[in-house]
């Protein structure tokens, strides 16, 4: 077994309830099935984050565990305020170096977070950057978490992922790059990213495709 790092890794996410989660899937999609998707994007997450050479697993929910949570993770109650708030409220739980996915990217794999967590990850990088295709971003990590970096970032917006970046650089830190990946927000995202990844999100959107949902 591959010995734990001083990392503590991060997933904020939703509990996948119809009508509250990935609501810009519906149409094609209905909530249930919307739902589903989000409950196979966050189980395919999770069984990633789980087996990450880390020394803590926290999952920042909103909302209540259910079957798709794996064991091994701490689960702390997402803080109230908008996305910035939560997030910044996330990294607040950490005393030492954070990284933090959510649960739109079902295509996440060990590797693409394998720079950050590399045994001189930290040494070589103040924070690491996960660009998204929309904008935003799919991964931050932080060596020295400090809620102050996320607070007041405009999120849900094509400047998310410039702001948050150059809040960073601002800051003094050297940021390191992870890949670009596509968040899985609408119908189109959902046939990009379930088209080039295998896991439970793939099978349970081609078997919706079988089914005849569109």
């Amino acid at each position: 077994m591959t010995p734990s790092g001083p990392t503590t890794a991060l997933v904020i996410a939703k509990e996948p309830v119809p009508g509250r989660v990935k609501t810009r899937l519906t149409p094609p999609f209905t909530p249930q099935e919307a739902a589903r998707l989000a409950a196979a994007a966050l189980a395919d997450t999770l069984a990633v984050v789980a087996a990450l050479p880390v020394r803590r697993r926290i999952l920042v929910l909103c909302g209540q565990p259910g079957p798709w949570l794996p064991a091994g993770f701490e689960v702390v109650p997402q803080c109230a305020g908008g996305l910035d708030a939560r997030i910044a409220g996330a990294f607040a739980l950490c005393d030492g170096p954070a990284l933090l996915v959510g649960m739109d990217t079902p295509q996440l794999t060990a590797g693409l977070l394998a720079p950050a967590l590399a045994p001189d990850g930290w040494e070589r990088r103040d924070a690491w950057f996960g660009p998204a295709v929309d904008g935003g971003f799919w991964a931050l990590g932080l060596a020295a978490p400090d809620p102050g970096l996320v607070r007041g970032v405009p999120m849900s917006s094509v400047r998310t992922g410039a702001v948050q970046r150059q809040r960073l650089i601002d800051a003094g830190l050297t940021v390191g790059e992870l890949p670009t990946l596509r968040d899985v927000d609408t119908a189109t995202d959902a046939a990009a990213v379930a088209a080039r990844t295998r896991g439970r999100f793939a099978d349970v959107y081609a078997g919706m495709r079988r089914a005849g949902a569109r």
